[in-house]
């Protein structure tokens, strides 16, 4: 139990996160109105599949120099729980466009680099499936998560800072905790990226004890 109390921890601050999210009184803000709530869940989501992106890294590294099966299981899954981060914050982004902005999707810098970016690591997920040997399954695939992860946070972060954007913080419009993000928001906000960052982190856990698991029996099956 000891060692599960971060899980106690993220259902604590999920819940949290839903109720205050919907409850919490919210600056009256031109156009973004109610729609302001949004930043509890998108953003924060964000947060997560970037973290675990990076953990996702840490293991194809530790195993290019140390091939075993079971830093291959974690960095896959990892990455797999960080794209379903990714392709989420992008739903609850285009949702948020469409009240805001008047449309799902706009030729905007941020949202097309986050779209390419998404678009490379799903080539990572096709790229496991090409290959039949294990060995050079994990080997290839750790790689180029190393040259995806390198690719795509400058697509994220980066490069729509340096052009012009409708999305907060990226060419020169200001991001919400500059001019809206008040006390009772922050109150929120902060708690929320903590909880998505361990909930990103403790799916990636499951699902890695499952392949696990997986792995176990199949070996089994051949002895």
């Amino acid at each position: 139990m000891k060692k599960n109390w971060w899980k106690a921890l993220t259902v604590v601050l999920l819940l949290y996160t839903g109720v205050a999210g919907l409850l919490v009184p919210v600056p009256r803000l031109a156009i973004l109105n109610e729609t302001i709530r949004n930043l509890y869940f998108h953003v924060p989501m964000w947060f997560g599949m970037t973290f675990i992106l990076i953990a996702s890294v840490y293991y194809s590294i530790r195993y290019l120099r140390n091939p075993t099966p079971e830093l291959d299981i974690q960095s896959y899954e990892s990455a797999r729980i960080g794209i379903l981060m990714g392709v989420v914050g992008l739903a609850t982004g285009s949702i948020w466009a469409r009240y805001t902005w008047g449309t799902w999707w706009t030729n905007d810098p941020k949202l097309n680099g986050a779209a390419i970016a998404m678009l490379i690591y799903g080539a990572y997920l096709v790229l496991r499936s090409s290959f039949t040997d294990e060995q050079q399954r994990a080997r290839i695939s750790a790689i180029y998560n190393i040259f995806a992860f390198a690719t795509a946070m400058p697509l994220f972060y980066i490069l729509p800072r340096l052009t012009d954007s409708l999305h907060p913080g990226a060419g020169g419009n200001p991001a919400f905790a500059k001019y809206d993000l008040d006390d009772a928001m922050r109150a929120v906000f902060y708690p929320a990226v903590i909880g998505w960052t361990l909930l990103a982190f403790w799916l990636a856990q499951v699902a890695s004890r499952i392949s696990l698991l997986k792995l176990k029996v199949y070996e089994k099956q051949l002895a």
